[in-house]
This record gives structure tokens, sequence and C-alpha cells, in this order.
């Protein structure tokens, strides 16, 4: 038999690295705008969705939850994939409205959410198999996909 691939795993833990990473961004983010509401400037005419102290707590939580389940995607949980993908979505719609004060981050951060989120979507059956024949992951309790069936 031949022996599965695990390149759509590494996917995944990109996915997690980078799910990981932006959270601490978040956090760090979160943090700043609690602690010094002069850390980020809007100009006039431009709108923010939130005063920054409100938005620091935001992004601080978001953070904390993108860093939870960016671990637990990277130990394989079942539920952490759909998690994930709702985290991600929100985590790029919290960005919109950020635009006003950093347009460029907030676009950078948008397009990485969508990156993780293509990692997480593509071929996903592939790269649980792909986990399923790595020794790090094959003990890991994954709950097992429902079968959709087809037409």
């Amino acid at each position: 038999m031949a022996e599965r691939s695990t390149a759509w795993a590494g996917w995944v833990l990109f996915a997690a690295v980078l799910l990981g990473l932006s959270g601490a961004f978040n956090i760090i983010q979160g943090l700043a705008a609690i602690f010094n509401d002069e850390v980020f400037v809007v100009r006039e005419n431009q709108v923010l969705a939130f005063d920054f102290t409100a938005w620091g707590v935001i992004m601080l939580l978001l953070g904390v939850g993108m860093i939870l389940v960016a671990l637990a995607l990277n130990a394989a949980v079942g539920w952490a994939r759909i998690v994930a993908m709702i985290v991600i979505g929100l985590h790029a719609i919290a960005q919109v409205g950020f635009l006003s004060a950093h347009p460029l981050w907030s676009v950078l951060v948008i397009a990485l959410d969508l990156v993780v989120l293509y990692a997480l979507t593509v071929r996903w059956d592939e790269a649980v198999a792909g986990m399923d024949s790595m020794p790090e992951y094959a003990a890991a309790p994954r709950q097992e996909q429902t079968p959709r069936p087809a037409g």
C-alpha cells in the first residue's frame, strides 16, 4: 500500500501556527488599546466602530480565543477546525472595524485570515488522512467526520 501524503497535514499545522501568531498580535494590540488610547490614531471624518478601550477588550479576548483554538487545532482535536473557521471569520469582520486606524495592517491581517481559512477548508479529508499517518498525530483523539451522502 502506498504511503499517505502528509502535505495537507502540513497546511493544518501552518493554519494552527498562523492562528496562534495572529492571536498573539491581537493580545498585544488589545493591551495597547486598553492601556494607551493614543497608540492608535484616527483622523477626523474617519469611523472606528468602538472606542479604543472597548476595542482593546474585544481584541484581547479574541486573541486569547485564537491561541486556545490554535493549540486545539495543533493537537488535532476534532472540534477545533470548525471553531477555528468561526473565530477566523469573526476576526476578519473585526478587522474591518479597524480599517480607519490602520488600513494596511487590517488588510494584511484579513489576507492572512483568508489563508488560514483556505488551509482549513481545502482537502480536509486528505489532511486528516495525512495526520493519521504521522506518529505525532496518530494517538490524538479526533472526532470522526461523518460522510455526506453523494448527490
